[in-house]
C-alpha cells in the first residue's frame, strides 16, 4: 500500500544517516544487497491473480529462507486454489507464548506491457530505482523484510517469542488467502504489516511524518448495470444504456461525500502538522480543531494524499458495454470502487449510491470480494515504542503518529478476530512518486539499507 524511501538528494544529508544515503549504484549493506536480490526475483514471478505463479514464488522464497538457516520444517506453504500463503515459524525462546506475526503479500496487481516504459515483469535498476510491478506494493518490504529475517537468523539471534512470518497471495482480489492465514494464526499476540503506514516526504523530500497504520477504509466494489431492448443502431429511441451510465457515473464522479473525523485521523492529523509543509500545515491544524471548516476541507480535499483521510470516496473503474458498433446497446455494466470512512456501513453506501443516481432503471449491487467493515486496533505503547527507536535511526526528529489507510489491507482478518495489527513499512517515499497500482512503479534503491535495518531493530527490539 505504500512505497518507498525516495533516492535521498543532497538537502537530506543531515537529516538522515549515512546508512540511508546510499546512491544509484544500489545498496551499500550485504543485507540490503539481499534484499534488492529478493525483488529483483520477486518481480520477475507475476504473480497476478489467474496466473498461478504465487506458488512459484512462495518457493524461491522457502528455498532463500533455508539457505539462512531455517528448517524445512518450519517454511510450509498452504495451497488455495491457484494460490496459496507462506509461512515460516523462527523458535522463540518461549515456545508457549503468543507468537508475533510479520505479513505482507506475494500477489500483485495486473500490468500491460505495452502501456510501461518498461517491461513490468523484469526488473530493472535505472536512475536509482527498481522499476517493476509489485515493486512498491508489496514486493519491496516483503524483501526488506526477507532480508533482515535471514540477517538475525544468520547471526543466531534468538528471539523473545516466536515470529512467523505469514505471505498471503490474493490480498488483490479475493483475500480468501489472508483470511485462512489469519484462522492459521488466530493465536498471535501481535500483527505487524509491511504492507501500510510508512513515511511522508514533502515536495523537497525532507521527511515530516511516519504513520503507523491502526486502522483503514472498508474497501467495497458496487456493480452498477442496466439493460434494455436494444435494436439498429439508426433507429435511436429514448433511453439508451450507454447514455444512462455514463450519465450515472458522471454523478458519481461528481459527487463528495462527506467530511468525517475520528479519533485516529484527528491524531494523525494533529501529529502531522507540525511538520507538515506549510502549504497544508494550517488546513490539517484547522480540520483537526473543527472538521466543519470549509477552508480546511477544500484545502485537504484538493490534495490525494488527503482526500480519502476526511471522508468516503467512491469512484467508477471500470466499465462494459454494448455489443456490436451498429447495434443499439442491450446492456451497460459498470464497477464502483469505494473506500468508506469507518463507521460508515457499506449498506448505507448503497443507498447513498441509487440517491446519487436517481434512475430506477440502474441496478446496484455490492460485490463480495472478501473484505470487512472497518475495526481500529489499539496502540500499544511497547510496540509503538519499538517503532519510534527504529524509525529514529533513520530520520531522527520526524514525527511518528497514527493513521488510517485510504485502502484495505491484510491487517483487517486479524483485526476482525481481536488481534492488534499495526502496519509499519519500511517505505518512505513523496506523495506525487506513489505508483502502487499505476504505471512504472518503481522503488529507490536508497530505501533498501535503512529500511532492513528498520525491520531489523523493530523485531530485535520487541522480542529481545
Amino acid at each position: 500500500m505504500r512505497s518507498a524511501l525516495l533516492a535521498v538528494p543532497a538537502l537530506l544529508a543531515a537529516a538522515l544517516p549515512a546508512s540511508a544515503q546510499t546512491g544509484a549504484s544500489g545498496p551499500a549493506t550485504p543485507a540490503g544487497q539481499e534484499a534488492l536480490a529478493i525483488l529483483r526475483e520477486a518481480i520477475e514471478v507475476p504473480t497476478v491473480a489467474g496466473r498461478g505463479q504465487v506458488p512459484v514464488l512462495a518457493q524461491k522464497l522457502k528455498a532463500r529462507l533455508v539457505a539462512a538457516g531455517f528448517r524445512a520444517e518450519d517454511v510450509a506453504f498452504t495451497p488455495l486454489g491457484e494460490t496459496g500463503y507462506l509461512t515460516a515459524r523462527y523458535p522463540g525462546r518461549d515456545r508457549k507464548a503468543k507468537p508475533y506475526v510479520v505479513i505482507a503479500h506475494m500477489d500483485v496487481v495486473e500490468a500491460r506491457p505495452a502501456d510501461w516504459e518498461r517491461d513490468p515483469f523484469k526488473a530493472v535498476v535505472e536512475n536509482g530505482f527498481v522499476y517493476g510491478r509489485g515493486a512498491i506494493d508489496n514486493k519491496g518490504d516483503l524483501a526488506m523484510v526477507m532480508a533482515a529475517i535471514a540477517k538475525l537468523k544468520r547471526e543466531g539471534w534468538v528471539p523473545s517469542r516466536d515470529i512467523v512470518i505469514g505471505f498471503s497471495g490474493d490480498e488483490e482480489t479475493q483475500m480468501a488467502t489472508t483470511k485462512a492465514m489469519a484462522d492459521a494464526l488466530a493465536d498471535a499476540a501481535l500483527v505487524l504489516n509491511a504492507d501500510a503506514g510508512g513515511g511522508e516526504l514533502s515536495a523537497d523530500g525532507t521527511p515530516f511524518v511516519y504513520q503507523v497504520q491502526a486502522g483503514e477504509k472498508t474497501y467495497a466494489d458496487y456493480t452498477l448495470k442496466i439493460s434494455d431492448p436494444g435494436g439498429h443502431s439508426s433507429r435511436p429511441g429514448k433511453t439508451n444504456p450507454i447514455a444512462a451510465m455514463g450519465t450515472a457515473l458522471a454523478r458519481i464522479w461528481a459527487y463528495k461525500f462527506p467530511p468525517q473525523l475520528s479519533p485516529l485521523t484527528k491524531a494523525y492529523l494533529e501529529g502531522s502538522a507540525p511538520q507538515a509543509p506549510a502549504d497544508i500545515a494550517p488546513a490539517m491544524r484547522a480540520y483537526a480543531a473543527n472538521p466543519k471548516d470549509e477552508a480546511a476541507i477544500a484545502a485537504l480535499s484538493a490534495r490525494p494524499e488527503y482526500i480519502g483521510v476526511i471522508r468516503t470516496t467512491c469512484v467508477p473503474t471500470m466499465v462494459n458495454g454494448g455489443h456490436a458498433p451498429n447495434a443499439l446497446p442491450q446492456s451497460v455494466e459498470a464497477n464502483v470502487n469505494c473506500r468508506i470512512f469507518p463507521g460508515t456501513s457499506r449498506a448505507g453506501v448503497q443507498q447513498t449510491l441509487g440517491e446519487i443516481i436517481a434512475d430506477p432503471a440502474i441496478g446496484i449491487a455490492f460485490k463480495d470480494n472478501g473484505t470487512l467493515e472497518s475495526i481500529e486496533s489499539p496502540l500499544d505503547p511497547r510496540i509503538m515504542a519499538a517503532v519510534d527507536k527504529a524509525v529514529h535511526e533513520r530520520a531522527p526528529g520526524i514525527a511518528i503518529v497514527p493513521g488510517m489507510s485510504a485502502g484495505a489491507t491484510d491487517s483487517m482478518h486479524f483485526r476482525a478476530k481481536g488481534i492488534t495489527a499495526l502496519a509499519v513499512s519500511a517505505s518512505f517515499i513523496r506523495p506525487e512518486d506513489e505508483f502502487a497500482h499505476g504505471l512504472n512503479e518503481r522503488l529507490p534503491l536508497a530505501t533498501l539499507d535503512p529500511g532492513v535495518k528498520q525491520w531489523e531493530t523493530v523485531l530485535r527490539t520487541i522480542a529481545r
